[in-house]
């Protein structure tokens, strides 16, 4: 019998080769399709950046305008989804009342025809059309009003933010929302992307395979760390208790949430662009006092932890500019998903170009040969 290497959590092992995005964790370097996350956040828009993702190319003027019609004119959810969703209880977390509504809407497209163009054209526009929908309708509902209908004439973000506050926002509020989805879009073989290939690798249709990979996102450990951040905030409550706090939780050996992360050994390329975006928006909506605390926060992990590598992540400043925008807590992981659904849906289009079923082993550490015992004898 062969004995395979563990290795825990798969870390390091290689789970597929693309050409989506990449990753160097030694510069603090991330890339879409090539070209550089900070020169997208300042030229580009969500849209654009999820044609490039899932084509491959930007897009020409002409196809870039057809692109942004179609999925502006494929916002509405059908009238029974929407009827599911108010039945969900108020209590529930956004995040599976999205997982359970990506699901539901491939009842309503369950044809598979993925060698198709057409079919894998109109999935990707009906899975960025939509799901902003389901997010701002589960909001409303859960607080017993009606969903807000988009609107065809607003963009994408700015879009999303009238159908949760049910005013039109500010072009600046729209445009920094817009660069925060296009952070988020990407992040080469991260968990939820993991899972969606490997759901995409049996063939079955989009919708499953966004259900799954928006289910594996809601873990604290992936998508939903940022709530977690505004919760430690929140617990240090002033800047004069950040250094006690700190150092209580490295004498315990706990996770500092918002720093670290498996690739990045110095600080993600996405905080540095969310903390800017994050004083623009102070600088013209008003201070927020858990910047501060974030502040120096990241100025004693620095002090104490740079030497490990570790500095914040993309989850430690996106809390602080989306509570700023008036996003909910709990809406932070659901918005994540939004942006990411761009390269879940990529890395679908491209895991079915090349196509294996993935189908890892195990290293079995159990007993060999017990015998069964009966119940009367248990």
């Amino acid at each position: 019998m062969s004995v395979c290497e563990f290795k825990p959590g798969l870390e390091g092992i290689p789970a597929a080769e693309s050409s989506i995005s990449c990753v160097d964790g030694q510069q603090g370097i991330l890339e879409y399709r090539g070209i550089r996350i900070e020169e997208l956040a300042q030229k580009s828009t969500f849209l654009e950046t999820s044609y490039l993702l899932i084509w491959g190319k930007l897009p020409t003027k002409e196809e870039l305008a057809e692109f942004v019609h179609e999925v502006q004119y494929h916002r509405r959810i059908k009238y029974r989804i929407r009827d599911m969703m108010k039945s969900f209880p108020e209590s529930g977390h956004p995040m599976d009342a999205l997982q359970a509504s990506a699901a539901a809407l491939g009842l309503f497209y369950s044809l598979r025809e993925l060698d198709n163009p057409i079919y894998v054209r109109d999935s990707v526009v009906r899975l960025l059309a939509t799901i902003p929908t389901m997010v701002a309708a589960f909001q409303l509902m859960r607080k017993g009003n009606d969903p807000v209908r988009p609107r065809d004439d607003l963009d994408y973000s700015a879009n999303f933010l009238y159908m949760l506050h049910e005013r039109e926002p500010d072009p600046l509020a729209a445009r920094i929302f817009d660069v925060c989805l296009m952070l988020h879009a990407e992040h080469t073989m991260n968990a939820s992307t993991f899972s969606a290939r490997v759901t995409a690798s049996t063939l079955t249709d989009p919708y499953a395979v966004v259900a799954s990979a928006v289910g594996t996102l809601g873990g604290p450990l992936h998508g939903g760390a940022n709530e977690e951040v505004i919760g430690m905030l929140e617990e240090i409550g002033s800047v004069e208790n950040v250094r006690p706090y700190l150092e209580s939780r490295l004498e315990k050996k706990a996770k500092i949430m918002g720093f670290g992360h498996r690739v990045y050994k110095v600080k993600d390329p996405r905080a540095t662009i969310l903390q800017n975006l994050a004083e623009q928006l102070f600088e013209k909506f008003g201070h927020d006092k858990y910047y501060d605390i974030a502040v120096e926060m990241e100025r004693v992990v620095a002090e104490k932890l740079s030497h490990k590598g570790i500095y914040p992540n993309v989850d430690f400043y996106s809390g602080l500019v989306y509570r700023k925008l008036g996003i909910p807590t709990d809406l932070f992981t659901p918005i994540f998903a939004i942006a990411r659904v761009a390269g879940w849906l990529a890395h679908w289009k491209e895991q079915l170009v090349q196509n294996r079923i993935f189908r890892p082993t195990q290293v079995y550490n159990g007993l060999h040969d017990v015998p069964y015992t009966a119940i009367e004898e248990r």
